[in-house]
């Protein structure tokens, strides 16, 4: 038996129409207009880098040549010489 689907139900199911990122914000992340998102609700953090400082805020590459131990002994050598 086949069961027509409302109107509410069809738009629920209807494929987003959102273009795939082009770019890299700042932050790392695909920059992505997502149409209908409220910047201003609580539930959406739209400055997730406030209040942070320059160090929290470096993108840390893992170097996938170096094991576990020698990425330790590189960073804390590069901490040690600021």
């Amino acid at each position: 038996m086949t069961t027509k689907k409302t109107e509410a139900e069809k738009a629920a199911e209807a494929q987003a129409n959102v273009s795939p990122a082009t770019e890299i914000d700042a932050s790392g992340a695909p920059q992505q207009i997502v149409p209908d998102v409220d910047l201003e609700h609580p539930a959406v953090d739209n400055d997730p880098r406030a209040r942070t400082t320059v160090e929290q805020n470096k993108i840390d590459f893992n170097d996938p040549t170096l094991s576990g131990r020698e990425a330790v002994e590189k960073n804390l050598a590069d901490q040690a010489k600021k």
